[in-house]
């Protein structure tokens, strides 16, 4: 298995089961529709992201603070997508 194979489960394994649910399936979803276009460098920014605790992402995600989540194309994705 490749590296970017390999990084790709990981994302989505961590994307999926985070233990609040609203982000499994915020996070889930964003993945599921994003994780084959991006590339390694893409792929290690959506990383750093779910490494983060669900209540820092959770407020990055529905207000403006800053919350120690760098801007960059993966951030500026997430922060405008909207589950359905």
């Amino acid at each position: 298995m490749n590296k970017i194979n390999s990084l790709k489960k990981k994302i989505k394994y961590r994307s999926e089961y985070r233990g609040i649910k609203e982000m499994d399936l915020l996070l889930g979803k964003f993945v599921n529709k994003y994780i084959d276009s991006f590339n390694y460098d893409e792929l290690m920014s959506l990383y750093e992201i779910l490494e983060k605790d669900d209540d820092l992402i959770f407020k990055w995600y529905s207000s403006d603070e800053n919350a120690s989540i760098k801007k960059n194309k993966v951030s500026n994705l997430l922060k405008n997508f909207k589950y359905k």
